[in-house]
């Protein structure tokens, strides 16, 4: 499997959990039989799941490197936008971004990412980044706080229990706009007493923030296909 993201991401904030603590996904509806069957299966090397999960706003995975076919209908957006606001309680309640500080080539990341940059790696020198497994199931163990964006289409995803070490790396697409995607997870941040942080870095929109040592990057980009691309990492 070409995993993108893993080499995306690791350099600037693959997050590391060393705290101990539940990581689990959100519970608030039933969850998808798909999805539930993936989490019960062996590791798949080319994850395909065709349903959605609820519990985690909506999901569905493939393995294709390419751009899948979404629906990008107006109708579509609009259901998944109406879906967003009923997570955060209502339309009225989502909040957009804080305005984004460009950041240079040369310039430090931001602290969330440098904090999680940091917790990487466990006292010994241990990388949680190398128990990493790769499935499509990893997208419906998010935590309840970060899910995929609804009816975002998961294209890859991996993540690690083992030890102390609770990893998510989600990489999915959306045909909602890059805004309404950052105004999403800055909401459900802040609401779950997250720090945010908006900045942009190599042409990345790039949300950020801490509570306690559990940490969150959301790293979000336009493409010319019309959907938005989202790298979400988190750790708890």
């Amino acid at each position: 499997m070409n995993f993108r993201l893993i080499t995306a991401v690791a350099p600037i904030a693959l997050l590391v959990a060393c705290n101990g603590e539940s990581n689990e996904p959100a519970n608030d509806e039933a969850m998808d039989p798909a999805v539930e069957q993936a989490l019960n299966d062996e590791l798949m090397t080319d994850p395909d799941l065709a349903g959605r999960n609820e519990a985690n706003a909506a999901l569905s995975g493939t393995g294709n490197a390419g751009i899948p076919n979404i629906d990008k209908s107006a109708r579509a957006i609009e259901a998944a936008r109406a879906r967003a606001g009923q997570l955060v309680g209502g339309v009225e309640k989502l909040r957009p971004a804080p305005a984004a500080r460009q950041l240079s080539g040369n310039e430090p990341d931001t602290a969330a990412m440098r904090a999680a940059a940091i917790a990487a790696v466990k006292p010994g020198g241990a990388n949680c980044a190398d128990t990493v497994e790769y499935s499509a199931a990893w997208a419906a163990k998010l935590p309840a706080a970060f899910p995929v964006y609804p009816r975002g289409n998961t294209q890859e995803a991996a993540g690690t229990d083992q030890g102390d070490c609770a990893l998510r790396i989600v990489s999915y697409l959306t045909p909602v706009a890059l805004d309404d995607v950052m105004s999403f997870y800055s909401t459900r941040a802040r609401d779950a007493g997250f720090k945010v942080d908006h900045a942009i870095k190599a042409g990345d929109n790039v949300l950020s923030g801490t509570k306690g040592a559990s940490a969150y990057v959301v790293y979000a980009r336009r493409l010319p296909e019309g959907v938005t691309q989202v790298d979400l990492v988190t750790t708890n």
